[in-house]
């Protein structure tokens, strides 16, 4: 048991890591080649956030694990909202005034209600795979007509972002890192999967439990410090852009991975318990960051209960 612990601990631990070198390498060539840092930052950062769970999920898959995959991304959308929101307003009160994340909000939705549909019949199947991939590739393009079409200083969580974006490197430096990263996200992933497949094994439970509690709040860290470390520098509009962006991606690409891969059925409980208490987080973020009169806000208040309901849910577990 302990030493499933240390691979689920060390595999987070690489994945987190080897994603980041990724992700700061894959912009820095992008760059390079002349991309706007706009650009970079909405399609490669953005989508790089949500590497340890596309790298979870095809390892998993692969293994015959999809139920890890499936709780690995529905588990994270809850506890980017419940836990690094809360636990982000709790330090600081989120102000948001972005045009842009009003933008995203329907977006975020709509995804939601496709990945619902996707899984209304109780199994994931390759038809549903296809349909989600594609809508992942229907949003880069999205991000990319943004990015081609808006100046930079025309939105504050735009300029957030820019100036957040890793410092350059050489293109060798860059190729260096890169197979580093590639190297390392399969290898961590597959240590991650052992680990948490093991610990299922052990205490009798589904590996969608898992992946819904350990697996979703390891690759779950990420987001939490950067939403801690950017609130703490005043950019507000970024940490809720990321979570949006997040669970985006997480629904899009990592249940459609799964469905591709490895098509698996669904629990009822998956789809009228976690899946629903996602969609009613999605729907209270929108209520409290989307600003209907004025800046949207997040207080502490708000943050706390957040907090309560993500300590709730695990209990519940």
């Amino acid at each position: 048991m302990l030493l499933n612990f240390a691979l689920i601990f060390i595999g987070i631990a690489l994945l987190v890591w080897s994603a980041d070198r990724f992700t700061d390498a894959a912009s820095a060539i992008a760059r390079n080649f002349g991309v706007s840092p706009l650009l970079v930052g909405l399609t490669i950062v953005a989508m790089g956030s949500s590497a340890p769970e596309i790298f979870v999920s095809v390892t998993a898959s692969l293994d015959n694990s999809p139920g890890l995959a499936i709780g690995n991304a529905i588990g994270s959308n809850i506890a980017n909202i419940a836990l690094v929101l809360g636990v982000t307003a709790l330090i600081t009160p989120l102000e948001v005034d972005s045009n842009i994340l009003r933008r995203e909000f329907p977006v975020l939705f709509a995804v939601g209600f496709v990945a619902g549909v996707a899984i209304s019949d109780l199994y994931l199947d390759f038809i549903d795979g296809i349909v989600l991939v594609t809508g992942m590739f229907v949003y880069l393009g999205w991000l990319v007509s943004i990015g081609l079409r808006t100046r930079v200083e025309t939105d504050v969580m735009l300029e957030e972002m820019v100036e957040e974006l890793p410092d350059q490197m050489t293109n060798k430096q860059a190729c260096v890192w890169l197979s580093i990263g590639l190297v390392l996200l399969p290898v961590s992933s597959q240590i991650l999967v052992n680990g948490a497949t093991g610990i299922a094994q052990v205490f009798g439970v589904s590996e969608f439990t898992i992946g819904l509690t350990i697996v979703a709040l390891g690759t779950s860290l990420p987001e939490l410090a950067a939403s801690v470390a950017g609130v703490l520098k005043g950019e507000h509009e970024l940490a809720i852009g990321n979570v949006i962006g997040s669970n985006i991606f997480n629904l899009l690409a990592v249940l459609g991975i799964v469905g591709l891969i490895r098509p698996a059925p669904i629990l009822p409980s998956v789809l009228y318990s976690e899946y629903l208490l996602m969609m009613f987080l999605f729907f209270v973020m929108f209520v409290m960051a989307y600003g209907f009169k004025g800046p949207g806000r997040i207080g502490r208040l708000e943050g706390g209960l957040l907090f309560s309901v993500y300590i709730g849910f695990l209990v519940m577990q």
